[in-house]
C-alpha cells in the first residue's frame, strides 16, 4: 500500500511552521494512542503513520530531503526502511508526548540515576504586619520562620550514622522500571524509590529518612522605606532547605500595612482633611498643618472656598527605590458653626444686611429677567 504524503497525514500545508508540526503531532498522538484506543489496529496504524511522518518534518533536514524528492529522498531515514515499522522512531518524542499520557521518559532512556536527586528546596511565605508609620520610612525587625533545615544527626543524607542508602530493589538502581506496551517500550518513575534508584533500608531516627528536620530560625530583615500593603520582599535562600543536598528555596515576607487616623495614602502622596472656620476661610489665615515629619505652617488666603486643595511638597511617602518623596494633599472643609452667641449672631446679622444691600441690585436684575421670559 502507497504511503500517504507526510503533509496530508499531518493536516498541515508545505509552509507549516515548527510550532504547526509539533502541535499537529501532539493532537493526533492524544486522538489516537493505543491507551486511549485498546485493540483498536486502525487508531495503531494511524497513531504509527504520524509519528514517522513527524519524524521527518520536525528534522529540518530530512524535510528538506522530503520537500525535493518524496518519500524517496528519506526512505530509511525514519527508520522504516523498504517497508514496516521501527519502535525507535519514537526515540526523540519524549519532549512531544511524555507530558500528554504521565509517563515520564516515554520512548527510551531510562538509564542508571547516579544517586538520589537533589531537590531545591520550597519557598516559604511570611505575613507581616507594620504600623503606616513604619510602611512610610520603613526599618528593621526581627522574625522567627518555621522551616525544614538540614539534619544535624545524618547530615542531610536521611540515614543512620554507619549505614548508606542500598540499591532499589524495585528498578536496580536505574529510577526507573520499564514494560512493554503494544509496540513500544515506556518507562516510568519508579514507586519505590521516586526515582532515586536508591532505597534507605536505616533510616535517621532524627529526620525519619527526609534528611531535613522542622526547626525556627530568627532573621533580622531590612524593611525599606515606601512599602505598602501588597509588597512582596524576598530573602534570598532562607526558605526550606533543599532536600540530598540541593539549594534552598527563598523566603518572601508579604506586608500588610495598618490605615492611619488622619492620614490617607494614595501611592506616594498623602491627603488628610482640615477644618477651617468661616472666617478663617473669608479673612485668611495660617493654621498648622500635622505631616509624618511634625507640623508645618499652611496659609490660607482670603476667599479660600469649600473643598479647596493644598499641597506641600515632599511631605508624602518615599517612592520604592528612590530617595524623592511623594506630595501631602490638604483638603480645606469650611466648618459652619451651629450655635452662635448674641454677640456673634448680631454681627453676622449686619454682615448679611450688607451683603444682601450688596447684591439687591443683582438679584433684581435677574427677577425682572425671569418676568420678561415667563411674560
Amino acid at each position: 500500500m502507497a504511503k500517504r504524503d507526510y503533509y496530508e497525514v499531518m493536516g498541515l500545508s508545505l509552509t507549516a511552521s515548527d510550532p504547526d508540526i509539533k502541535s499537529a503531532y501532539r493532537k493526533l498522538a492524544m486522538k489516537y494512542h493505543p491507551d486511549r484506543n485498546p485493540d483498536d489496529q486502525d487508531a495503531e496504524d494511524r497513531f504509527k503513520e504520524a509519528a514517522e511522518a513527524y519524524s521527518i518534518l520536525s528534522d529540518a533536514t530530512k524535510r528538506a530531503q522530503y520537500d525535493r524528492f518524496g518519500h524517496a529522498g528519506v526512505t530509511g531515514a525514519s527508520g522504516t526502511g523498504a517497508g514496516g515499522f521501527d519502535p525507535n522512531t519514537f526515540s526523540d518524542f519524549g519532549d512531544v508526548l511524555g507530558d500528554l499520557f504521565g509517563l515520564g521518559d516515554l520512548f527510551g532512556g531510562g538509564g542508571r540515576r547516579s544517586g538520589r536527586q537533589a531537590n531545591r528546596g520550597t519557598d516559604l511565605r511570611y505575613d507581616l504586619d507594620l504600623t503606616f508609620e513604619e510602611a512610610a520610612f520603613g526599618k528593621s525587625t526581627r522574625i522567627r520562620v518555621p522551616r525544614h533545615e538540614e539534619c544535624l544527626e545524618c547530615g542531610g543524607a536521611g540515614v543512620q550514622k554507619g549505614s548508606g542508602p542500598s540499591t532499589c530493589p524495585t528498578c536496580q538502581g536505574h529510577g526507573q522500571v520499564r514494560f512493554q506496551q503494544g509496540f513500544f517500550s515506556i518507562t516510568r518513575t519508579c514507586s519505590q524509590c521516586q526515582g532515586s534508584g536508591q532505597f534507605i533500608k536505616n533510616p535517621c531516627v532524627q529526620c525519619h529518612g527526609d534528611g531535613r528536620v522542622v526547626k525556627e530560625k530568627t532573621l533580622e530583615i531590612k524593611i525599606p522605606a515606601g512599602v505598602d500593603s501588597g509588597s512582596r520582599l524576598r530573602v534570598s535562600g532562607e526558605g526550606d532547605a533543599g532536600s540530598r543536598g540541593g539549594p534552598s528555596g527563598d523566603l518572601y515576607v508579604m506586608i500588610d500595612v495598618g490605615e492611619h487616623e488622619f492620614f490617607e495614602r494614595r501611592e506616594d502622596d498623602l491627603v488628610c482633611y482640615v477644618p477651617v472656620s468661616f472666617a478663617q476661610a473669608s479673612l485668611g489665615t495660617e493654621i498648622m498643618v500635622p505631616t509624618l515629619d511634625g507640623e508645618e505652617r499652611l496659609k490660607i488666603p482670603a476667599g479660600t472656598q469649600p473643598d479647596s486643595v493644598f499641597r506641600i511638597r515632599g511631605a508624602g511617602v518615599v517612592k520604592t527605590g528612590g530617595r524623592s518623596r511623594g506630595d501631602l494633599y490638604v483638603n480645606v472643609n469650611i466648618k459652619i458653626p451651629t450655635k452662635l452667641s448674641r454677640e456673634q449672631r448680631e454681627l453676622i446679622s449686619k454682615f448679611l444686611e450688607s451683603e444682601e444691600a450688596e447684591n439687591r441690585p443683582i438679584q433684581k436684575k435677574i427677577l425682572d429677567r425671569v418676568r420678561e421670559i415667563f411674560g
